[in-house]
């Protein structure tokens, strides 16, 4: 699986440093074949009830427990279930980059999350009705076994659609996620460098590569659900925290100027979903989450060390220049600063000028601008 995955990520990196155009055109396509091979399985399923192949859809056979009932392991189900969805908070990363993001935003979110939730839940229900409970829990790649069962000599669409699923799957983490990375620095809270974009391209190349790295390290761990669990865990914390800060900002800052709000109804259900949630996952795997929290509280200490420490050393900030300095020179990138005065009166037009520490002892040869 390492051996796999790796390829595919290093092409992707290099496709996102590459092309801003490029990467959402491999978006595009994987996204399409992905839907068209979940048709498909919809489909069969479909023809698979007409043909009255549906025991375990049932309600007799559908709630029978093979176990016993344990809240700790419903939480836990919904934690790695959540996994499939993971995809409805990605595109807040990457607003900037959005025609009217205002409008654009809300819609793509109110198109998208009905869609996945209708697809994957008949997608499910058309598993049932090739495969036991059993035959589910124990394939790695459940679309590839309903494959073989159903499609016969054809049954070889279904790894390739797996594929393509996972390699659109990891081109949209990888797209948004070094956003996150760049919106981070560009606040202070990471290495300038990663705030920095290609002077032609207009690509996050430093974030990018951060986050080709980062995620690299995850292959570690050859567990795949325990890495959703850690994974999981850590992204419902997080998620619970952005969403309460919502609420205390709507009440300490009710004036605020806020383009795109919502009901406060729905925040509050959602902490009250998310605080089930993580306590009984804690109760249910705690050496699981407790790894974690114990992977995120390492954030603390280069928190404290990058961000908090003002009187830092000289030496300290020489070797952070000199670093930058070299990151510069290896991606080609510069650090874009908005034109404050420009960006007030139009409102669109952002200036993208280079800061502090040029690309070569050349000024003739130094671009001072990124134009994108």
């Amino acid at each position: 699986m390492k051996s796999n995955v790796t390829p595919h990520k290093l092409l992707l990196t290099w496709v996102n440093c590459a092309s801003v155009r490029w990467a959402t055109r491999v978006q595009d396509v994987f996204t399409a074949g992905k839907l068209l091979a979940l048709i498909l399985i919809i489909i069969m399923g479909i023809v698979q009830i007409c043909k009255g192949e549906y025991y375990w859809l049932e309600p007799a056979n559908a709630f029978e427990p093979f176990q016993d009932y344990d809240v700790g392991l419903i939480a836990l189900a919904f934690l790695q279930g959540s996994f499939a969805y993971g995809g409805w908070n990605f595109l807040n990363y990457v607003t900037e980059e959005l025609v009217d993001p205002y409008v654009n935003l809300p819609r793509a979110i109110f198109i998208s999350i009905p869609l996945v939730t209708f697809v994957y839940v008949f997608a499910n229900i058309a598993y049932v009705t090739a495969m036991s409970p059993q035959e589910l829990l124990a394939s790695n790649a459940v679309a590839v076994t309903f494959g073989e069962k159903l499609l016969g000599v054809m049954s070889w669409i279904m790894p390739i659609s797996v594929a393509l699923s996972t390699f659109g799957g990891v081109n949209g983490s990888l797209f948004t996620s070094s956003r996150l990375f760049f919106a981070g620095a560009r606040e202070g809270h990471l290495p300038r460098l990663l705030a920095m974009i290609h002077v032609k391209r207009c690509t996050p190349i430093p974030a990018l590569l951060f986050t080709c790295i980062s995620t690299l390290l995850m292959l570690c761990t050859s567990d795949m659900y325990t890495l959703i669990n850690y994974v999981g865990f850590i992204n419902y914390l997080f998620y619970g925290v952005t969403v309460a800060g919502q609420i205390v900002l709507r009440v300490k800052q009710p004036d605020m100027h806020r383009p795109i709000k919502i009901s406060l109804v729905w925040p509050v259900i959602y902490l009250l979903f998310w605080a089930f949630l993580l306590i009984f996952s804690l109760y249910s795997e705690p050496v699981v989450c407790g790894i974690g929290l114990a992977i995120m509280l390492t954030g603390v200490p280069v928190y404290f060390l990058g961000v908090y420490w003002d009187n830092k050393p000289q030496c300290f900030d020489t070797f952070v220049d000199k670093m930058t300095y070299l990151g510069q020179k290896f991606c080609v990138v510069v650090y874009p600063v908005e034109d404050e005065k420009k960006n007030e009166e139009s409102g669109e037009e952002i200036e993208l000028k280079e800061q502090s520490v040029p690309l070569s002892a050349e000024d003739e040869q130094t671009p001072k601008s990124a134009d994108c």
